[in-house]
């Protein structure tokens, strides 16, 4: 998973992969978990991708909701369907990337990891699913 480069912008503009198998295992799984708590109203993450971003805010209403809930399982399909692809093109990119940060956000939300503070206490595991998405979104925003 670790090396110089785990996405490159390639001069056709296609985005070439360079993560391991293990790396492969924590992209999938995230994604996975994306689709299952827009799905699985018992899934951990169901309430934070489900629940409004601001109750204040006029564009967050139901509808403005429920477009933003079908924009994240459009986009954590189409990551789903090419996480084992060796190319991504500029749809499936963003969709990775936009899959990653829900994944990530969700995490944070779930585990209580919103301090430097909590991160530090955190387990080991989710210590470095945490830091594994990181790098992969940060690399990967590079791309754009």
């Amino acid at each position: 998973m670790v090396g110089a480069k785990l996405f490159v912008r390639r001069r056709d503009g296609r985005i070439e992969v360079r993560v391991n198998d293990f790396g492969r295992s924590i992209i999938r799984s995230a994604f996975e978990n994306v689709l299952a708590a827009e799905r699985d109203p018992e899934h951990e993450w169901h309430v934070v991708l489900s629940g409004p971003i601001d109750p204040s805010l006029d564009q967050d209403n139901p509808l403005a909701m429920l477009r933003r809930q079908n924009e994240t399982s459009t986009n954590a399909e189409l990551a789903g369907l090419s996480v084992e692809e060796q190319f991504l093109n500029e749809s499936e990119a963003w969709a990775w990337r936009t899959t990653l940060q829900v994944a990530l956000r969700s995490t944070a939300q779930v585990k209580g990891l919103l301090r430097d503070e909590h991160l530090s206490t955190c387990d080991a595991e989710v210590l470095e699913y945490v830091q594994s998405l990181q790098q992969f979104l940060f690399q990967l925003s590079e791309c754009f």
